[in-house]
């Protein structure tokens, strides 16, 4: 017979099974955190590294700050039926060895709704995060604000919303994982406004919740897998793989993050309650080496060879380097703003030849369209934030240029694309592997640090487009390409990249 735990819908686990299902074992740190004046949780997580954080205790009138009658009675039953007195439990605890602090929603009590207690627990979980540098998983289930204390629940949003950006300037991350349901003002801060977002399998997401939508709205449109469709959500995660996807996540990006970190301003120790002063973000490392050629090494003799040896099928693609350069990576997906790009893969991932944690953006080899200019700004910027160095891989015939491209705002997305690597703080390293078309693969190269592959080429246009332009008989095309200089070794004699890397040598 399965367990009661494991067997229910894993959306709908309580706070603490959940909990249960995620942390590690007793771990000989401290993450108890109490300390005067607060409450510390009365249940007991002996057998897990769980610790509750205290929080402050808030005195209600009868019927909280609107009288809403009933509403004691309401917090009564929920509180005997979950053995909760709030609707969130917060606490740290280490999954996959990586310590966090968790924000585990209880929706058996009343719909895991936001009120200011709720909000109260949820302020001194952030504070605590960034006072001992502890990357933040909202696991969150919620049907938005607590009706029975009104406008004073609404603004509750508010908190969160600039605790989590607080959070996200010291340089720390937040993971969140949507559980069924996520609606309302919970979806729109904890869970959307994460870095990596996470949802269980068929869970309902989404602003609207089934009571408050339209009745002829698709519900499909209101789930997990619509939602990362859409490029709002990362992933879907079965819940036997949950652990093992957070445990990797927390390890990729608070790998230079959590713990005791000594950045001048002195040193944070986790588990120290006394210590309230966030350290400061993490600085920008030293830039990646860039990939060595995985292809045929001989320099392609004339324009048209380099053009040729970019476009052959047999020529290893992005997918080739990333596995050759990553023992592990994760993706992230979308750009938040309604779409995907399944030619553009973005992600983080464990470093092959020394174990750093890098981050990556790569093209695929097809014309990048506008969410895939948008999702590698995205994780541009997030790698900053982290003080994680970036390797990008180029390799696109150009900007997708039909006119669903132009109505998704090309232009301004390739700007965006520009715009994140010219101010970026963290080293960004490119290895330009196959097509270089234009202004479309250009944006994704670093000023001054692009290198390239001997079967690769870099070009204003296609030659074939410049042949036409120029009015020229297509017999002339091959000519053009040699007029444009594209080869790797053009591209080195003019300053464009810094040089052609080789095959690995063997070991």
């Amino acid at each position: 017979m399965a367990d009661p735990v494991t067997a229910r819908a894993p959306g709908r686990h309580s706070a603490r099974e959940l909990i249960a299902l995620l942390a590690d074992d007793s771990h000989d740190d401290s993450h108890d955190g109490s300390h005067d004046g607060s409450h510390d949780g009365s249940h007991d997580e002996s057998n897990k590294s769980f610790r509750e954080l205290p929080y402050p205790m808030r005195e209600f009138k009868t019927n909280g700050p609107l009288s809403w009658q009933g509403y004691d009675a309401s917090r009564a039953r929920a509180a005997s039926r979950t053995g909760e007195e709030e609707s969130v439990v917060c606490g740290t605890a280490y999954i996959g060895g990586t310590p966090a602090v968790l924000i585990a929603f209880e929706f058996g009590f009343l719909g895991g709704s936001l009120g200011e207690r709720t909000g109260d627990r949820l302020e001194s979980a952030y504070e605590y995060a960034r006072a001992h540098r502890l990357p933040v998983v909202p696991l969150v289930a919620t049907g938005g604000s607590r009706m029975q204390e009104g406008m004073l629940a609404l603004t509750q949003l508010q908190r969160v919303a600039r605790q989590s950006v607080l959070t996200r300037e010291a340089g720390l991350p937040q993971i969140a994982v949507l559980r069924d349901p996520t609606t309302g003002g919970g979806w729109a801060t904890l869970g959307a406004g994460a870095d990596v977002v996470l949802a269980l399998p068929g869970a309902q997401v989404g602003f609207a919740g089934s009571r408050v939508r339209p009745a002829d709205a698709d519900p499909a449109a209101y789930t997990a897998e619509a939602q990362v469709a859409a490029g709002a959500a990362d992933a879907v995660v079965r819940p036997e793989e949950l652990r093992e996807t957070l445990a990797l996540w927390l390890r990729l990006l608070s790998a230079d993050t959590v713990g005791t970190q000594t950045r001048g301003a002195g040193t944070v120790t986790i588990g120290d309650a006394r210590s309230t002063e966030a350290a400061p973000p993490p600085s920008p490392s030293s830039p990646l080496s860039p990939p060595p050629a995985l292809g045929a090494a001989p320099l392609p003799t004339t324009g048209w060879d380099a053009v040729q040896r970019a476009r052959s099928p047999r020529r290893p693609r992005a997918e080739t380097y990333l596995d050759a350069y990553f023992t592990r990576r994760a993706a992230i997906s979308g750009d938040r703003c309604g779409g995907t790009d399944a030619g553009m893969a973005c992600g983080f991932g464990e470093c092959a030849a020394d174990g750093r944690i890098a981050a990556y953006a790569a093209q695929l080899g097809t014309a990048t369209r506008p969410a895939g200019y948008r999702t590698a700004a995205r994780l541009i910027r997030l790698a900053e934030r982290l003080g994680i160095p970036v390797l990008t891989l180029v390799d696109t015939p150009g900007a997708a240029n039909d006119a669903d491209a132009e109505r998704e705002g090309a232009g301004a997305a390739i700007a965006d694309l520009f715009g994140a690597v010219a101010a970026a703080r963290t080293p960004i390293t490119t290895l330009l592997i196959g097509e270089g078309g234009s202004g479309g693969a250009l944006a994704l190269a670093a000023p001054g640090n692009t290198w390239a592959t001997p079967d690769s080429y870099f070009s204003v246009i296609a030659p074939e487009l410049a042949a036409a332009i120029l009015k020229r008989p297509e017999g002339e095309v091959e000519a053009t390409a040699d007029q444009l200089r594209i080869r790797p070794q053009d591209l080195v004699e003019l300053g464009v990249v810094r040089g052609i890397v080789s095959p690995p040598q063997p070991s």
